[in-house]
């Protein structure tokens, strides 16, 4: 049997990163994937934005194996253990409290789907409304309440039913530029024979991921949280994939100053990649009952343990997010001269932090030619948006100068193959 048959013949059809990287991964370490072969890959997609930290950060590793050495809980459901506890002060003292944000967390599912379930079934408790407004190529996840908030067709299709609930509206600059799309919003808001009911929430996120890396305006976003905060809709930001430092500061809507009523928080959360999951809400949006939001695996005390190493190592002090910021630049100067360099293509770049796109609209088979093209260099790198015609970039923050540079030299090869 080949390396690959047993998945072939055994595992569902659904599988889809593994027919895009077609090998046996065995290792990894920082920006680093190694297959079973030996082989090395530089790693451009961080696990969908669950490794903003790189694979097996030393950190992280040892503070697992000492928590697992001294018999601590792994599993606890939403009983109260040390590192629960240990993690919530550390949340408190190191992001909100240095931010001014006062959030309870609802420990949800260890999946960003779930935490954008709760999200929505506490808004609609919360308002007593039941209506929620998305925007055009948002991704919330695939179980169906968050899967009617997600605009891509090939998701929606496969969830096999009616997808009610959501009103969709233009995302910021979906209608090109100079045209602000939020004056529909406002104009369906106060007209009665819109046909917009009144929503009980607004979910967002401030950068697009899976819709291609598509960032809002701070003044879009400003503007957004005005309309909401007016006529008492909550505002839900979805930071799942652009959240823990993707964007270049904790929280992607940090730049544009706005606090959201809820936010939805996973992937990196754990820093290790174990699952975790959480939702902020506002104290006055808690009107939960017990239990009326449950879940198995709510009670991960490992990614506890690891989450809480990843917040006392990297934001007691600005030295993370500067390091980002430097690694941003060379990102974005580098994918500027490829555009340039490049013309046939009619790249746009997009982004923001550690998180770029090269789109090219005109030839959106491209950006997965090149992906295909990179992998057989030694390069992991996926595709986004709505005909996946934006090439991913989603390198670890922890990435070095040289890795992100020699990753870059390889996405240039791809291009000049091809054509």
């Amino acid at each position: 049997m080949s390396d690959l048959a047993v998945f072939d013949q055994y595992e569902s059809e659904v599988r889809g990163y593994i027919r895009s990287f077609p090998v046996i991964f065995d290792r990894a370490h920082g920006s680093v994937l190694v297959a079973e072969d030996g082989r090395e890959y530089l790693d451009f997609f961080s696990g969908a934005g669950v490794l903003n930290y790189g694979h097996n950060n030393p950190v992280f590793t040892r503070a697992l194996i000492e928590y697992l050495e001294s018999g601590g809980i792994i599993h606890g459901l939403d009983m109260a253990t040390a590192a629960k506890r240990e993690f919530i002060a550390a949340f408190q003292r190191l992001v909100l409290e240095p931010r001014g944000l006062d959030y309870k967390l609802q420990f949800t599912g260890p999946t960003g789907a779930n935490a954008v379930e709760a999200a929505l079934k506490v808004a609609r408790q919360a308002t007593g409304r039941s209506n929620v407004v998305a925007f055009t190529n948002g991704f919330h996840g695939l179980s169906l309440g968050a899967l009617a908030a997600t605009g891509n067709e090939k998701y929606r299709a496969a969830g096999g039913v009616t997808l009610g609930g959501v009103t969709r509206l233009p995302y910021d600059g979906y209608l090109g530029e100079g045209v602000d799309t939020l004056d529909l919003f406002e104009r369906m808001l106060d007209d009665p024979g819109s046909g917009l009911d009144l929503p009980a929430a607004v979910i967002v996120e401030a950068i697009q991921g899976e819709g291609g890396i598509n960032v809002a305006r701070p003044e879009w976003l400003r503007r957004l949280r005005e309309i909401t905060e007016a006529r008492g809709i909550l505002l839900i930001v979805d930071d799942i994939q652009a959240g823990v430092g993707r964007s270049g500061a904790f929280f992607s809507f940090e730049e544009s100053g706005i606090v959201p009523d809820l936010v939805t928080v996973s992937k990196s959360i754990s820093a290790s990649g174990l699952p975790m999951a959480l939702l902020l809400l506002r104290p006055e949006v808690d009107v939960w009952e017990p239990g009326a939001h449950t879940g198995t695996f709510r009670g991960n005390n490992l990614a506890f343990v690891s989450a809480r190493a990843a917040l006392e190592t990297y934001w007691a002090d600005s030295a993370f997010t500067d390091a980002i910021a430097d690694r941003s630049a060379q990102l974005r100067d580098a994918l500027t001269a490829i555009a340039a360099d490049f013309p046939a293509a009619q790249f746009t770049v997009r982004g923001r932090g550690l998180m770029y796109g090269l789109a090219s609209p005109s030839r959106p088979e491209l950006a997965g030619a090149v992906s295909q093209e990179a992998f057989k260099h030694g390069l992991v790198i996926e595709t986004s948006g709505g005909r996946d015609e934006v090439l991913k970039f989603l390198p670890a923050l922890t990435i070095s100068a040289d890795e992100l540079n020699r990753g870059l030299g390889v996405v240039r090869e791809a291009l000049a193959t091809l054509g």
